[in-house]
């Protein structure tokens, strides 16, 4: 059994498919489907059931593909020891944030990191709470910015700050005439804009205040409509007049308010979510945390509360 072995089976695992595996691997299919066929004989078992089109991962082969994925992993962590123990800190950092998070804290971030750390390169990716949860578990990254409640097997979290939701409303908008604060039941008859599946700033909006999706399907809404569209669209969208819609407050600034009105919840519908750091518990690079933790602290975010630890 070899590291390249285990790879392979990885790499198969993942694209579900022989000749896109030997790809992603930079190898012939001849060389990688031999050394699976040989690896499946030294164990005494089958990995995958071949078929046509694709192939399917065993039930033993998914625990022995899981275990591979932790050793090619730890294996990663003793080259990135090595280095440290040198005094080498150079090794980049593979940070992953969600969409709602990453426009509005990296701009930030970055800088005050680059100045404080100029010796760590940062790799920096956007994607969708389940995608980073399944990057950072494999390894392709090393730190993920997600917000609470994050449960993952192996995964530690670090509460940052604490940041309310607020409404915005179109300019024109009756409600936007008023400096007080909103409660649901003044939008109850409105077209409410949210984000689509995927985004856990949607499922948090909706597990607070459940009656919104109920709502907006008991008449002809626009939301089915810009599901899966960014912030950013959304925000547009409140500002041309279409509905209004449920901000985290850290995307929200000054230049918004010649867009729209932005209004905070009534006391009874106030909430918040939490933005946490994420990573794994055998993640080797315990100065780097540190630099991360430091720089966090030492930044300006805006309308949120830091969380101590």
């Amino acid at each position: 059994m070899t590291l390249s072995e285990l790879r392979y089976i990885i790499a198969v695992a993942k694209e579900k498919h022989f000749r896109k595996a030997s790809e992603t691997c930079f190898v012939s299919q001849p060389t990688l489907s031999v050394a699976v066929k040989k690896l499946e004989e030294e164990l005494g078992v089958i990995l995958f059931e071949r078929r046509k089109q694709d192939v399917i991962v065993t039930p033993i082969g998914k625990k022995i593909i899981d275990l591979a994925e932790q050793i090619i992993e730890r294996t990663q962590d003793i080259k990135t020891i090595a280095q440290e123990s040198q005094g080498d800190l150079s090794s980049q950092l593979k940070i992953g944030a969600i969409y709602t998070v990453a426009p509005y804290l990296l701009p930030k971030f970055i800088p005050e990191f680059n100045k404080q750390s100029p010796n760590i390169p940062l790799i920096i990716e956007e994607n969708y709470t389940h995608v980073l949860a399944e990057k950072l578990q494999s390894g392709e990254l090393d730190l993920a910015i997600i917000s609470l409640p994050f449960q993952e097997p192996n995964i530690e979290t670090m509460p940052l700050y604490q940041e309310p939701f607020k409404v915005v409303i179109p300019p024109q908008h009756e409600l936007a005439k008023k400096d007080s604060k909103i409660s649901l039941n003044q939008i109850k008859d409105e077209t409410v804009l949210l984000l689509g599946a995927g985004h856990c700033f949607r499922d948090q909006v909706v597990e607070t205040y459940p009656n919104l999706m109920h709502m907006n399907y008991q008449s002809d809404r626009l939301q089915k409509t810009f599901e899966g569209s960014s912030l950013e669209t959304i925000r547009y969208m409140v500002a041309s007049g279409v509905g209004i819609s449920i901000f985290p407050c850290t995307s929200l600034s000054e230049r918004d308010e010649n867009l729209f009105k932005i209004r905070e919840l009534a006391a009874k519908d106030q909430a918040n979510r939490v933005v946490a750091l994420a990573w794994r518990k055998t993640f080797p690079r315990t100065e780097v945390l540190a630099a991360f933790k430091k720089v966090i602290k030492s930044i300006d975010i805006p309308c949120t509360i830091p969380i101590d630890n």
